[in-house]
């Protein structure tokens, strides 16, 4: 194991000179070389909050109110231990970075989607563009596959805000549901290509008298859409992508038959054929545990993630594919340390665990710390801004990048942050 703090990166004098001053003075020339590669993303989004205290962030020696009904496992790295609930994951601790340090200004679940999917806090003025969304914009399609997916389905603070609705995501639907067929993909029955062309022919001719009357946003938007929409229609690349019931019935047991489970699965294949940022969720704030926690998270929430999580971060690994594509599991904050009456975890932003693998990142480290009882951040604290900052970085994104909002604002692609040293080698 290998645990990163400010003293991996510093002698110790320089740490405790500038340990007080966070990320900001952290900026070095070494950390803003260019990725080597262009790398796609899969975010494993846990909607609500995971209980780090519950995960990656366990206090055993704390009292029982705080450290709960779990307990440890040693994982294939000496000294990183995880939940008894995440024993595939433990097993592939060496490809996994665990962050220990993210906090937040939002304890609101809206509003804390969308500082941590943005890096930006909301304003009732500007609908700020999710990370899916910028990739979108700034890097585009890829092999004629859409750039951003979302498995099974949308959410508020997913999409593209002023960047205009061409930038949010393609939904999927469920791949786990029985006959699962992406919608849009397949020609109804009775209607064949010739129609479709002549169709298009005909929208073409109607859009030609209509644009000299509204050329909107909105419209051109439109009009793209209608484009993507005959472009993945007739995409035989696309159909293969989305066709997650040609994978082996061995494999998909191994992902978890769960919406989770086979959404990794489903965005492996994405990634493998262009899809540049996948978005993969449970559902909407499933993890937000404030009764019954540890029954909910043992026996549905943990499995469903353990099993996507290892069998994805091994599928990606085993194709050749790991170093290319960064994993992500995290939610927009974490859960309180004290269980509360109704033995749940409230909300908590104060400090909460983050899991990367692939990427670009290295595995078998710790990064960053809290205090005795997962309450506070303790050493190396990141901020959405400095997580956002990264991400686009590695992405190839300049963070300083300069956009326009409809109205002549000017928003840049990330709102200020840092690179967190050494989340990437």
């Amino acid at each position: 194991m290998r645990i990163t703090n400010h003293t991996d990166l510093f002698g110790r004098r320089d740490f405790v000179r500038i340990g007080s001053l966070g990320l900001g003075a952290l900026n070095l020339p070494r950390l803003m070389a260019a990725p080597k590669k262009e790398i796609s993303c899969i975010l494993l989004w846990q909607s609500g909050g995971s209980p780090h205290i519950d995960t990656f962030d366990m206090k055993p020696d704390a009292p029982k109110e705080i450290r709960g009904e779990f307990n440890e496992i040693a994982s294939n790295v000496p000294g990183i231990r995880v939940c008894e609930h995440l024993p595939n994951t433990a097993k592939i601790m060496d490809k996994v970075t665990v962050l220990r340090s993210l906090r937040s200004k939002e304890n609101n679940h809206e509003r804390a989607i969308n500082y941590l999917l943005t890096g930006y806090l909301p304003l009732p003025t500007l609908e700020f563009a999710s990370i899916g969304s910028v990739v979108s914009k700034m890097k585009g399609p890829r092999n004629g596959m859409p750039p951003y997916v979302a498995v099974p389905n949308t959410f508020p603070s997913y999409g593209a805000g002023f960047l205009g609705g061409e930038h949010n995501p393609f939904i999927s639907g469920d791949p786990n549901a029985t006959g699962y067929q992406v919608r849009d993909l397949t020609l109804p029955a009775d209607v064949d290509w010739t129609r479709i062309s002549n169709r298009k022919h005909l929208v073409a001719q109607m859009d030609a008298k209509f644009q000299s009357i509204e050329a909107s946003a909105d419209f051109n938007a439109l009009d793209q859409f209608t484009q993507k929409a005959y472009d993945l229609l007739s995409s035989p690349t696309a159909k293969k992508a989305f066709d997650v019931n040609a994978e082996d019935a061995k494999l998909r047991e191994r992902y978890g038959r769960t919406p989770v489970g086979q959404g990794a699965l489903l965005a492996r294949r994405l990634v493998e054929n262009g899809v540049r940022f996948v978005t993969v969720a449970k559902g909407w704030l499933n993890y937000d545990t404030h009764g019954d926690n540890f029954n909910i998270c043992k026996k549905a929430l943990l499995p469903e993630f353990d099993k996507a999580f290892a069998s994805l971060v091994t599928d990606l690994h085993d194709r050749g594919m790991l170093d290319s594509t960064l994993v992500i599991g995290m939610g927009e904050f974490g859960r309180t340390p004290k269980i509360n009456d109704g033995a749940g975890r409230d909300h908590h932003c104060k400090a909460w665990s983050v899991v990367f693998a692939g990427g670009g990142t290295e595995g078998g480290r710790l990064m960053g710390a809290t205090d005795a009882t997962a309450s506070e951040v303790t050493d190396f604290p990141v901020e959405p801004e400095d997580l956002l900052h990264t991400l686009y970085h590695q992405f190839g994104i300049n963070p300083e990048h300069e956009f326009q909002s409809s109205i002549g604002r000017p928003v840049k692609v990330a709102n200020g942050g840092r690179i967190i040293p050494g989340l990437f080698s």
